[in-house]
């Protein structure tokens, strides 16, 4: 028997005891069970399996203390509960990631999504943990290779930074995470799919990864169907497994998607608990929780790794003052905003370079990169003011030598923004400035050809759709 496997049987026997405290089950309401004869020995946050009379398992978590009785909100439907079933507790919630993790899809509690077996490692270590202090931590690292060109010059990711990713459905939001996975510099990749649909789960690993970026990735999944607890759980499982690997010096890259759906598992949960709601429907609390996961991501300490992290955030009707949103905004260390109407017209990915900010400029960039940066948000702006008046043929060329620069600009820079790039980050930056260069030089063009890209026609363009106006 190999050495990991024995690992394994180890720390299965450690979780073992000889004593078990058992309560019973005195009420059944709609969304939690109410336990007596646990209360001196129960912690908000543990675990009880229930022990139905007719042979079945159910297994809750304490959301609130009481003198007469706990409130447990049960991970499953409570159907087949009776009054007076046994209730065993287990204790607060502990995984033990592992090396071997690695290329496997797992649930919240560290058991296999894939039909594979699967063994713990041999540390334990409790879901909620705390950040590393802040005075210790060390400061953003180098900037990071990403594949495509807009992330790797206009809106730097650098090592240890913090990222929302700010999207409506069905605008590109889980490719990009997909194309992320696989191609951001990273030694490990964890990955976080909190309350998505059941069909997608396996769509995502086989087509959207695939086995390239299964190789360095750890998947945690709980589907929609899942209880409040158990996609709650999900978030906070991928960041201790994504500190496990930051705890050995290894450089990880964390994707949740979506800490929208982590909110609203929280909600669930507090209301259940006897949180009263109070901004837009969630609690109080929802803001601390958010905080809490975020600060877990990071550079680590002297002696480890770092968690560079991308989260994503829906936005219902690209409301970014909405509560997560709010919320994320002020926490993180950037964001990049999606949206609806480029995915409209087929570039993909759909974002919206003016209203995405990194903060890891200007120190991410040189100064004549930072120039460069400067030069193409000018641009892009001043095309963006005026674009009405351009498409409807009421700017008359020379009036303004921005703007004429700005026309001759913006289909190359549209185009540069959907590019992936295998060049690496020195690649992106002369492809930019080759772009910027070609404006200043040439003349304004034609009505017929503002909206296409110099040297390429509309087939020709990639991830463009051939215009009709």
């Amino acid at each position: 028997m190999s050495q990991k496997v024995l690992h394994g049987v180890r720390a299965e026997i450690g979780n073992l005891s000889a004593v078990r405290h058992v309560g019973r089950i005195e009420a059944v309401e709609p969304e939690v069970l109410r336990v007596t004869g646990l209360g001196r020995y129960a912690r908000l946050g543990d675990i009880l399996k229930v022990l139905r009379s007719d042979g079945g398992v159910l297994h809750g978590e304490v959301v609130r203390l009481d003198r007469e009785a706990l409130t447990v909100m049960p991970d499953d439907r409570t159907e087949g509960v009776s009054l007076g079933d046994r209730v065993v507790l287990r204790g607060p919630l502990r995984i033990a990631p592992d090396d071997s993790w690695i290329g496997r899809v797992i649930d919240p509690h560290g058991q296999p999504l894939d039909g594979r077996p699967i063994l713990p490692g041999r540390q334990a270590r409790g879901l909620q943990g705390d950040p590393p202090p802040p005075a210790d931590r060390r400061a953003l690292g180098d900037r990071l290779e990403t594949g495509t060109t807009i992330l790797n010059t206009l809106l730097p990711v650098v090592e240890g930074q913090r990222v929302g990713l700010f999207a409506g459905s069905g605008v590109g939001k889980s490719r990009l995470m997909g194309h992320l996975a696989k191609r951001m510099q990273a030694d490990v990749a964890v990955i976080a799919l909190v309350g998505e649909r059941g069909r997608e789960l396996r769509e995502f690993t086989d087509k959207v990864l695939g086995p390239e970026g299964m190789k360095r990735a750890v998947v945690v999944a709980a589907t929609s169907d899942r209880s409040a607890l158990v996609r709650r759980r999900c978030a906070w499982t991928a960041m201790a497994v994504a500190e496990h690997f930051r705890d050995q010096g290894k450089h990880v890259l964390l994707l949740a998607d979506s800490i929208t759906r982590f909110a609203e598992a929280h909600r669930e949960v507090a209301v259940a608990g006897g949180e009263l709601p109070a901004l837009r429907g969630y609690p109080p609390s929802t803001a601390y929780q958010i905080m809490q996961l975020c600060e877990r991501a990071g550079p680590g300490v002297v002696d480890s790794g770092t968690i560079t992290a991308v989260l994503s955030v829906l936005v219902a009707g690209s409301d970014m003052e909405e509560p997560v949103a709010d919320i994320l905004r002020g926490v993180l260390d950037g964001h990049i905003v999606m949206d609806r109407q480029i995915a409209e017209r087929g570039r993909y990915p759909a974002i919206d370079l003016l209203r995405s900010v990194s903060r890891s400029l200007p120190e991410a960039a040189t100064a004549e990169e930072n120039a460069l940066i400067a030069e193409a948000r000018h641009l892009l702006s001043a095309y963006a003011r005026s674009e009405m008046m351009v498409q409807a043929g009421l700017y008359v060329p020379g009036s303004d030598a921005v703007l004429d620069q700005a026309i001759r600009a913006w289909p190359d820079l549209d185009a540069f923004l959907a590019e992936e790039e295998e060049n690496g980050i020195p690649g992106s930056f002369n492809r930019l400035q080759l772009i910027l260069r070609r404006s200043a030089a040439g003349p304004s063009r034609g009505p017929a050809q503002k909206m296409r890209p110099q040297g390429r026609t509309d087939a020709e363009t990639p991830n463009r759709v051939p215009r009709t106006d």
